[in-house]
């Protein structure tokens, strides 16, 4: 078998723990945490622009990915919020 990344493992990790608290080991449960486990790895979450912009200005590029980062990372999130109602 080979070496996993340090991000699979943490994917991994997370999937294992919640098995090995969940006495009925629920599906969606795990697969809420390792959702949750990727949000992490793949898109951090990172601090909200602070301030007010006056009118008519435009936000820079690393602005605008940041944002399409953060609705990524929401995205995953609802999917694992989800999983975790049923």
């Amino acid at each position: 078998m080979t070496e996993l990344s340090p991000a699979a493992n943490a994917i991994l990790d997370a999937a294992y723990r919640r098995m090995d608290n969940n006495p009925h080991n629920e599906v969606e449960a795990t697969l809420a945490a390792a959702l949750r486990a990727v949000a992490d790895q793949v898109v951090p979450n990172e601090p909200a622009p602070t301030g007010m912009r006056p009118a008519g200005d435009v936000y820079s590029s690393r602005e605008i990915r940041r944002g399409q980062r953060q609705e990524t990372r929401s995205q995953i999130l609802a999917i694992a919020a989800e999983l975790e109602n049923q």
